[in-house]
C-alpha cells in the first residue's frame, strides 16, 4: 500500500510552522483542525445510516456489533464496546472490540501486530461469527493487514462487513459490503492519526452504538432506562430517570429501584403499573 499518497500521511500546509507558534496559537490551530473532523463526519452521515440499520436488523436476529482495529483505532473500538454494558445494561458480548495485540495493546503500543492478516483471522475465531453479526473494520489508512484478515474471516462467515476509514479507495473499503469513508485530511502533526482521524472515528462509533441501543429499546425518550446503577452517581441518575418518566417522588423511585434489585427498567414497570 502506497502510504506516501494517503491523505492522512500528507503534510498539512496550515500547520507547517506549528513548532514556532505560541501555546495559544497551537491550541487554536489544533482546535481548527478538530472542527474539520466534525465536518467530515457530517458529510458521511448518508453512509452511516444504512450501517446503523443493518446493525439493528442484525441485533434483532441475535447478532452482535464487533469492532476490529489496530493501535488508536483498535483502542477506540474497545472503548466504545466496553461502555455499552454499564450505559445500556446489555450483555458483555453484544458489542465487542478486538484490537491487534490483545488487551496488552490497550496500554502499550503494539503497532507491529497490525502487519499480519493471519493474526487478524485468528483473532476472530473465538467469536464464532454468525451472519447476523456486523463487523466494523477500523483503519485510518485503510490497509492494516490485521484488519483485512479479520474482515476476510467475517465475509466468509456471512457477516455484514463495514470499512471505517479516513482515506478514499482503500483495500479495506474494497473488501467490505459497507463503507464509511470520513475524509479528515492531513493531521496537525503529520501522520498522527490519533488526532483528527481518531476523533472522527470516535464520533462515528458513538453514533453506531448509540443509535443501535436507542432502536433496540434501551432508551426511553432520551433517558437510559437500562443503565446499571453500580455507584452513587449512577443510582442517583437512575432515581432521576424514574422520576422524570413517571412523575413520582424520590422516595417512591428509591423504593421501586430497591424492589426491582436495581433494575431500572423493572423499577419503571413497577411504578407505571402502580399508577
Amino acid at each position: 500500500m502506497g502510504y506516501e499518497t494517503l491523505q492522512t500521511e500528507s503534510r498539512n500546509p496550515r500547520t507547517t510552522h506549528i513548532d514556532a507558534m505560541s501555546t495559544i496559537e497551537q491550541l487554536r490551530c489544533i482546535n481548527g483542525e478538530d472542527r474539520r473532523a466534525v465536518e467530515a463526519v457530517e458529510a458521511a452521515l448518508p453512509r452511516i445510516a444504512p450501517v446503523v440499520d443493518r446493525i439493528v436488523a442484525g441485533m434483532k436476529r441475535g447478532g452482535r456489533l464487533i469492532y476490529v482495529g489496530c493501535g488508536t483505532s483498535g483502542r477506540l473500538g474497545v472503548l466504545d464496546a466496553s461502555e455499552c454494558p454499564p450505559t445500556y445494561g446489555v450483555n458483555e458480548g453484544l458489542v465487542t472490540g478486538v484490537i491487534a495485540g490483545g488487551d496488552r495493546a490497550l496500554r502499550r503500543a503494539a503497532e507491529g501486530e497490525e502487519d499480519s492478516r493471519t493474526a487478524g483471522r485468528a483473532a476472530m475465531e473465538p467469536l464464532a461469527l454468525q451472519p447476523a453479526d456486523t463487523v466494523v473494520g477500523l483503519s485510518a489508512a485503510g490497509g492494516a493487514a490485521f484488519v483485512l484478515g479479520a474482515m476476510e474471516a467475517a465475509n466468509e462467515a456471512g457477516c455484514a462487513t463495514v470499512a471505517l476509514t479516513c482515506n478514499p479507495d482503500t483495500p479495506l473499503e474494497a473488501l467490505c459490503a459497507y463503507a464509511i469513508p470520513v475524509f479528515t485530511g492531513p493531521e496537525a502533526v503529520t501522520g498522527s492519526t490519533r488526532m483528527k482521524a481518531g476523533t472522527a472515528q470516535k464520533l462515528v462509533l458513538n453514533m453506531l452504538s448509540t443509535c443501535a441501543m436507542i432502536q433496540t429499546g434501551r432508551v426511553r425518550e432520551n433517558l437510559m432506562i437500562n443503565l446499571r446503577p453500580t455507584n452513587e452517581k449512577l443510582r442517583a441518575r437512575a432515581v432521576r430517570i424514574l422520576r422524570q418518566l413517571t412523575g413520582c417522588a424520590a422516595d417512591a423511585a428509591e423504593a421501586a429501584l430497591s424492589r426491582a434489585g436495581n433494575d431500572v427498567a423493572a423499577a419503571l414497570a413497577l411504578l407505571e403499573d402502580a399508577k
